[in-house]
C-alpha cells in the first residue's frame, strides 16, 4: 500500500492544477445539486420492531386522517394568587387567548378547555391542546409567533400563561462554538507548525471536505431520504477528521523537506507512511459509524452513513488534495528559520520527547496512576440511568419547562407523560366490551391515576385509551407500569379477543432507551472486534491492538463516568451552566462511543505507527516508543486540542442534550489523547518490549503485509541527501 499511495502522493503533486481543479469542479457540482435538490424530507423517527410503533402504525391504518403524528402544544393557564380560571375575567381571558389561536397558521384543531374538561379539580390550573397539520420540524417562524403572541396576550390580562409541546421545538442556540472552534484550531495549528501556509492548510481541506460531504447530502437527501439531521453528525466527524488526516500529513511533508528531499519526493513519502496511516485510521472510522446500523433506528443509520461518506471524502483529500495543495505552497511549509537555514536541526529534545522517556523510564507508576484516575473517573457509570428528553428536561427559566410544571402541579406528574393504550377488536366478538374490559383492569393496576373513556374509528373495531400515570413520565414507576400492561396483553386476549398495545410518547421514550441499551454491547463487540482485525493487520502485533481496544474503553467508561457525575448527579452542574439534572440522553453512549472510537484510533495509528516504523527500522523497543513521540506527539496533542476546543463550544448551547454531548466528547478525547495514548501506551509498550510487535507465524502468513511503515519505500528509494551525508538516520523534531 505504501508503494502506491507514494505514487498517487507523487502524481498529486506533479499533477497540482488538474488536482485541485477536480476537487473545485466536485464542490461546484456538489453544490449546485444542493441548490437544485428538492427539499430534504422532515425527520421520520420510527423504531421497527417496538410494540410502541406497531401501535403507532395500527392508528395510521385505523383512524386515517386522524395526523397522529403531527404537532401538538398545550398552552397552560394559571390564575394568579388563590383565583380560580372559571372565575368571570379570567375565563374571558382564556376563552379570548383560545379564539386567537384559532387563527394560527398550520393549525388542525384547538379545544376549549372548558367543554373539553382540561380545567383542574381546584380550579386553578386550565389547558387548551393545539393540533396541527403538519409534523415539529415544518413548524415555521409565523406559528411560533402566533403561539407567542396569543400567550403574551393572556399574561397582559394577568394570567400566569405558559406552551410546551412539540410545536414549539427549534433549533437549539449553538452561539458562535463552530466560529470559536475553527479560530482555536488555527492558532494551535499556528503555534504547531509555525507557519500560516502550513497552518492554513488543514483549516482549508478540511472545510472542503465537510463542504462536498454537506452539499452531497443535501443533494440526495429527496432520493435517499436523508433528513435535515443526517447532516449534523457529518458535519461534526467530518471537520474533525478532516483537521487530523491533514495535519498528519502536512507534518510527514515537513519532516521529509528537513531531511533534505525535493518538495515531489517530500510528498510522495508523506501520502506513502503518513497516507498510509490515514487510510487504515479512516477505515476504523467507517466501520465504527456504519457499525451504528446495528442498533435498526432507520434514522441513526441513515445518519452514520452519511457521516461515514464525508469521512471517505475526508480521507480521498488528505490522499490527493494535500500534495498538491502542498506543490503549490512548496518550501513556505517550512518556517521562515528553517528556509533560510538558521534552524538547528537536532536542538534539544522536544518536550512530547522528554515525555517519552520520562514514561519508559517510570513506566510502572505512570501505567497505574493513569488506570486507577480513569478507573475513578468511570466509577459513575454504573448508576447511570438512561433516557429520552421531554419538556420537563429543559432549562426552567424556559416556557416549556414552566408549561411542565403547571400542568405537573395542577393535574399530577404523570400527566405530563400519558400512556396511549390501543385496543385492536378486529378479531373479537365485541370490541366495545373488550374496550371497556381492558380499561377497568388497567384502572385498577398501580400507579394508574385515570384512564379515560374508549376512543373507537368509524369502524368501531380499535379503540383507544389514554392512561395518566400517577408518577412522571421518567420514573422507573410510569416504565414498571408500561411493562405490567404490556405483560397483561395475553390475558386481555384470552378474555377479549382483542389484542392491547401501549404507545405514546412515553411508551415509545421506553422503547427507544431499551433498545439501544440492548444495542450497546453488540455495537461495542462489532467496532472493536472488526478494529481489532484491522489494527492487526497495520501494526503485525496481537498485543498492540488488543491495548488500544482495552484503552479506549477506559477512556469512554471514565467520559461516561464524568458525564453521569455532572448531569445526572448534578456535580460542577453551576459552572458548566447544567440548570437541569436527569437521566443521560439514550442516544448519548452510542453516539459517544461512535466519534470517540474514531478519533481514539486516528491518534493510535499515527503514533503507534511512528513507533512501528522505528521498530522496524532497527531501533530497540524504547526507543522506538520514544522516536514515535518525537515524531508524533506534537501533532497528536495539537489535534486533541483542537477537537476539545471544538466540542467543548457546545457546552455553551441552550439545549441540555447539545450541552451534554458536547461535554462527554470534549472530555473523552481529553482522557483518551493525554491519558491513554500519551501516557498508558508508552508504558505499556516500554513494559512489553519486543513482544509487543510479537505475531504467531501462522497469522503473520495469513494476513496481507500492506506496509504502513514504508519499509518497502525504505528498501526501494534512495536516502535522503542528509542521511547519506551523515552516515546515519537522525529523528527530527517537526
Amino acid at each position: 500500500m505504501a508503494t502506491f499511495l507514494y505514487k498517487l502522493g507523487r502524481f498529486a503533486f506533479r499533477r497540482r492544477r488538474y488536482v485541485v481543479l477536480v476537487w473545485i469542479a466536485l464542490l461546484a457540482l456538489a453544490g449546485v445539486g444542493a441548490a437544485t435538490a428538492p427539499t430534504a424530507p422532515a425527520d421520520n423517527f420510527t423504531v421497527p420492531g417496538t410494540e410502541a410503533q406497531k401501535a403507532f402504525d395500527l392508528l395510521h391504518e385505523r383512524f386515517p386522517g386522524s395526523n397522529a403524528d403531527g404537532a401538538s402544544t398545550r398552552m397552560v393557564f394559571k390564575a394568579p394568587g388563590g383565583q380560580k380560571v372559571t372565575a368571570g375575567e379570567n375565563k374571558a381571558a382564556v376563552e379570548k387567548v383560545v379564539g386567537e389561536l384559532r387563527h394560527t397558521p398550520q393549525r388542525a384543531t384547538v379545544a376549549d378547555p372548558y367543554t373539553a374538561g382540561t380545567v383542574s379539580k381546584d380550579g386553578s390550573t386550565a389547558y387548551t391542546t393545539v393540533t396541527f397539520q403538519v409534523k415539529s420540524t415544518e413548524i415555521t417562524d409565523a406559528t411560533h409567533t402566533a403561539i407567542e403572541t396569543a400567550a403574551q396576550h393572556g399574561r397582559d390580562a394577568g394570567l400566569d400563561v405558559e406552551a410546551g409541546g412539540t410545536a414549539l421545538q427549534a433549533s437549539p442556540s449553538t452561539g458562535n462554538s463552530e466560529a470559536i472552534g475553527i479560530g482555536i484550531a488555527a492558532v494551535v495549528l499556528l503555534l504547531t507548525f509555525g507557519s500560516l501556509v502550513a497552518a492554513g492548510l488543514p483549516l482549508l481541506t478540511a472545510i472542503m471536505g465537510v463542504g462536498v460531504g454537506i452539499a452531497s447530502i443535501t443533494a440526495l437527501a429527496s432520493t435517499l431520504g436523508l433528513s435535515s439531521t443526517s447532516s449534523t453528525l457529518a458535519s461534526m466527524i467530518g471537520l474533525a477528521v478532516g483537521i487530523d488526516y491533514a495535519l498528519f500529513i502536512v507534518s510527514r511533508h515537513r519532516h521529509e523537506l528537513m531531511e533534505g528531499r525535493d518538495g515531489e519526493e517530500a510528498a510522495g513519502r508523506a501520502v506513502g507512511t503518513a497516507g498510509s496511516a490515514v487510510v487504515f485510521a479512516g477505515l476504523t472510522v467507517l466501520i465504527a459509524l456504519a457499525g451504528l446500523s446495528v442498533v435498526n433506528i432507520p434514522m441513526l443509520t441513515k445518519m452514520g452513513l452519511a457521516a461515514a461518506a464525508t469521512v471517505a471524502v475526508a480521507v480521498l483529500i488528505a490522499l490527493t488534495l494535500i500534495p498538491a495543495l502542498l506543490g503549490f505552497a512548496g518550501p513556505k511549509v517550512l518556517t521562515r528559520k528553517v528556509r533560510k537555514g538558521r534552524a538547528a536541526a537536532h536542538g534539544k529534545p522536544s518536550m512530547g520527547t522528554r515525555w517519552a522517556r520520562l514514561v519508559v523510564r517510570r513506566r510502572v507508576p505512570f501505567l497505574v496512576a493513569a488506570v486507577v484516575a480513569l478507573g475513578l473517573a468511570a466509577v459513575p457509570v454504573t448508576g447511570m440511568q438512561l433516557g429520552l428528553p421531554d419538556d420537563g428536561s429543559q432549562p426552567v427559566s424556559t416556557t416549556q419547562r414552566k408549561a411542565y410544571d403547571m400542568l405537573s402541579d395542577g393535574f399530577g406528574p404523570g400527566f405530563n407523560g400519558p400512556l396511549m393504550v390501543v385496543v385492536d377488536g378486529a378479531h373479537s366478538d365485541s370490541p366495545k366490551a373488550a374496550a371497556q374490559e381492558v380499561k377497568q383492569k388497567i384502572s385498577a393496576f398501580a400507579d394508574v391515576k385515570t384512564v379515560t373513556e374508549p376512543s373507537f374509528n368509524a369502524t368501531a373495531d380499535t379503540a383507544t385509551l389514554t392512561v395518566v400515570p400517577a408518577s412522571k413520565p421518567s420514573s422507573a414507576q410510569t416504565e414498571d407500569l408500561v411493562h405490567v400492561i404490556r405483560g397483561h396483553s395475553g390475558d386481555f386476549e384470552k378474555t377479549t379477543g382483542a389484542e392491547v398495545l401501549v404507545t405514546g410518547t412515553t411508551a415509545m421514550n421506553i422503547d427507544v432507551s431499551q433498545r439501544l441499551d440492548d444495542a450497546l454491547v453488540p455495537y461495542l463487540v462489532l467496532v472493536v472486534g472488526l478494529a481489532f482485525l484491522l489494527l492487526m493487520v497495520v501494526f503485525r502485533s496481537v498485543l498492540v491492538p488488543l491495548k488500544a481496544a482495552l484503552g479506549f474503553l477506559l477512556s469512554v467508561l471514565a467520559a461516561l463516568g464524568a458525564v453521569v457525575a455532572v448531569f445526572q448527579w448534578g456535580w460542577l452542574s453551576g459552572l458548566l451552566g447544567v440548570e437541569q439534572t436527569g437521566p443521560i440522553m439514550s442516544m448519548m453512549p452510542i453516539f459517544l462511543i461512535g466519534v470517540v472510537f474514531g478519533l481514539a484510533m486516528d491518534y493510535e495509528v499515527f503514533l503507534v505507527t511512528r513507533m512501528r516504523e522505528a521498530y522496524v527500522h532497527g531501533e530497540t523497543p524504547g526507543q522506538a516508543v520514544v522516536t514515535g513521540f518525537t515524531h508524533g506527539a506534537r501533532v497528536v496533542s495539537a489535534a486533541a486540542v483542537i477537537m476539545i476546543s471544538v466540542f467543548a463550544g457546545f457546552i455553551g448551547s441552550s439545549e441540555s442534550m447539545i450541552k451534554m454531548m458536547g461535554f462527554g466528547l470534549a472530555i473523552a478525547v481529553a482522557f483518551d489523547a493525554f491519558i491513554v495514548r500519551m501516557t498508558i501506551v508508552p508504558a505499556v509498550l516500554a513494559l512489553l518490549g519486543r513482544s509487543a510487535w510479537w505475531l504467531p507465524r501462522r497469522l503473520d502468513r495469513a494476513l496481507p503485509n500492506v506496509d504502513v511503515e514504508g519499509e518497502q519505500l525504505r528498501k526501494n528509494l534512495a536516502p535522503s541527501p542528509r542521511a547519506a551525508d551523515e552516515g546515519e538516520r537522525e529523528p527530527v523534531v517537526v
